[in-house]
């Protein structure tokens, strides 16, 4: 007959057990001693900041690698466990797999984008904008309004007196006196666009006038974007010395619709898009624009609104590659000559001389669009 071996239940620190007879022995366990990591267990690893998360996120849909990920966060001192657990599992998440859905729809309208500029630049007229003298209304329209395409007219300026008057003499003894809004210490932030309401100063106009032929070639100071000045009672006046192009524009919506710039040389618009048609008309002085094509836009980086935050006159191919794929057109706008600049289209805008503009939107023809834009900056 087989020996019936005690029953034997061990729950540290008792060992419990229970003999043929039914009695019951406890004894206490020796213990270990505890050691120094026992004594003093290592804090918990804090999450990942939600600026990394994002990160993460977004270099994924980028198609970055996860090696390469993870030897990023690596190098600026995120855990090596915490940055292998994020980037290999965030697939997995039903957050990230819905949006990754949305960013194939995006992607296949911008390969038609591109696709459409690959064949854009077989033709002759791909690298340069057309100076025409004159377009009737329908040529205007059939050509270039509903075609999307940049024109230069040359001679529609022809019956502006403004073309002799506009000096800074002449502004500043007619509207000296009348109070408008400029943009100040513009050198000091690179983002003075979109900051503009932070540069936003109240001046005389007289004064303001002296400063810029004082100033010589700068990019401090500039009236504001959008600019009411033509608005004004006492400005009124100015439309007198200038012809609103009835052919293609309606004079009955000019005020509200007809905005003013002078500046000095080296003002710069940096590089962004309008989301309406717009005739820039220049007075005096001559003004570089660099343009870019609406279907180039996935090169652009369009961060915020309608801006990009490349600088075409000096690009950081390192921190956005994908501006080497840009192709721009170049051109000098004259005085006398008017640019029609197309809704979409990205345009910078740096200021030679001295300059005087007027830029319409009135057009008789639609000119209403609507926008989806990027509305913040990202944190990451």
């Amino acid at each position: 007959m087989t020996d019936i071996q005690p029953l034997k239940i061990t729950l540290p620190p008792l060992q419990i057990t229970l003999n043929d007879g039914q009695q019951v022995s406890l004894q206490w366990l020796p213990q270990s001693p505890l050691t120094e990591s026992s004594q003093h267990p290592e804090p918990p690893q804090p999450p990942l900041p939600d600026g990394w998360k994002k990160w993460v996120a977004a270099n994924k849909f980028l198609h970055q690698s996860d090696d390469a990920l993870i030897e990023c966060m690596v190098k600026n001192g995120i855990d090596v466990k915490l940055a292998i657990e994020e980037v290999t599992n965030l697939a997995n998440q039903p957050y990230f797999q819905a949006a990754e859905e949305v960013l194939q729809k995006l992607e296949k309208l911008e390969s038609i984008l591109q696709i459409k500029n690959q064949l854009a630049a077989l033709g002759s007229n791909y690298h340069s904008i057309p100076r025409i003298p004159f377009l009737s209304k329908d040529e205007f329209l059939d050509q270039y309004y509903s075609q999307n395409k940049p024109v230069i007219l040359t001679g529609i300026m022809k019956n502006w007196e403004a073309m002799e008057l506009w000096t800074p003499d002449y502004l500043k003894e007619n509207y000296g006196n009348v109070s408008i809004q400029v943009q100040g210490n513009r050198n000091s932030d690179p983002n003075y666009e979109i900051n503009l309401e932070q540069h936003r100063k109240t001046m005389l106009f007289a004064d303001y006038i002296d400063w810029v032929v004082r100033a010589g070639e700068t990019n401090d100071y500039y009236m504001v974007a959008n600019n009411n000045t033509l608005n004004r009672e006492e400005m009124q006046g100015l439309f007198q010395d200038m012809e609103v192009f009835p052919e293609y524009l309606d004079p009955a919506q000019k005020v509200g619709k007809t905005f003013f710039w002078f500046g000095s040389a080296g003002t710069v618009t940096p590089l962004h898009h309008d989301t309406i048609n717009i005739f820039l008309a220049q007075v005096s002085g001559r003004k570089l624009i660099k343009m870019i094509s609406p279907e180039q836009t996935p090169f652009i980086y369009n961060n915020i609104g309608v801006f990009s935050p490349i600088d075409p006159a000096n690009p950081d191919y390192n921190r956005y590659p994908l501006y080497r794929n840009i192709r721009s057109i170049d051109v000098i706008l004259h005085p006398g000559e008017v640019i029609f600049l197309p809704v979409g289209w990205w345009h910078y805008v740096k200021a030679l001389e001295m300059s005087i503009s007027v830029s319409f939107i009135n057009f008789k023809f639609p000119n209403d669009y609507d926008w989806k834009n990027p509305s913040s900056v990202n944190s990451y």
